[in-house]
């Protein structure tokens, strides 16, 4: 029997510490591939490249597995990978680890989660992981062995069709993660400011910061505070937006004309 196919990404880029790891753990359980941006490309969510050519190249680190990157988002990183560079539909698509938090309202935003959800969208079992350090040197020692456990399961029992799975682990400490929580995600919000600054042309320019707002910061079934209390959190995830619970209170808008 051939070995697992795993398609490894990221949007921190490839020469990212949180990829280099994830991909060292799925090469224990696979055969990998990576296909990763070529530089940083953080909340860009399900962005495409169409107004410029995508291209891809393959590098020679030599890991023990072939390693590509493309000029484009993460997105386009999956679609250029199962098009044009995997061998045969992969059994598994992983993205991360991310560098820095995916829980809560960040989902939106996060293009290492709409890497998976578009692999969900191509019948790819897809897990995107997050560790809450933005630090380049941040240490995945606690998360690996979660990593491995939770592919292994997915791997095992496959997903259902138009779903995807997204892990958060909580910032590294001295002593371990108390264990996994399977939870929904946090309803919060951003509370979003620029803060001006002056180039040396005397021009004034933008940078986007903001605190975020936990607005379920009592409730005991979230992501949020799993990761609060040292657990490592695990959100069901999909791609339909479909309000399916308005359709029929909707339903009456079709006679008013």
């Amino acid at each position: 029997m051939k070995k697992p196919l795993i398609l490894v990404t990221n949007d921190d880029g490839i020469n990212a510490a949180g990829i280099r790891n994830l991909a060292e753990i799925m090469s224990e359980m696979g055969e990998v591939v990576v296909v990763a941006p070529d530089q940083p490309r953080s909340g860009q969510g399900h962005a495409i490249t169409i107004e410029t050519p995508i291209k891809y190249q393959k590098l020679n680190s030599n890991p023990g597995y072939p390693v590509y990157t493309c000029n484009g988002t993460p997105v386009d990183s999956v679609k250029i990978a199962k098009n044009r560079i995997l061998p045969r539909h992969p059994d598994l698509l992983v993205s991360g680890i991310n560098h820095g938090s995916n829980s809560s309202i960040n989902i939106i935003y996060s293009a290492t989660v709409a890497a998976v959800l578009e692999g969900a969208m191509a019948g790819i079992p897809s897990i995107g992981f997050s560790l809450l350090d933005y630090s380049p040197f941040a240490n995945f020692d606690h998360a690996r062995p979660f990593v491995k456990k939770v592919a292994a399961k997915v791997l095992e029992e496959g997903l259902p069709e138009g779903t995807a799975i997204n892990v958060n682990f909580p910032p590294p400490k001295d002593k371990p993660y108390k264990g996994l929580k399977v939870c929904r995600q946090a309803k919060g919000q951003w509370e979003e400011d620029f803060e001006v600054r002056t180039d040396p042309r005397k021009s004034e320019y933008f940078w986007l910061k903001g605190i975020f707002n936990n607005m379920d910061a009592a409730a005991t079934d979230t992501d949020e505070h799993a990761l609060k209390n040292n657990y490592v959190s695990l959100v069901p995830i999909q791609f339909d937006f479909t309000a399916h619970h308005m359709i029929n209170e909707l339903k009456s808008w079709e006679n008013d004309t």
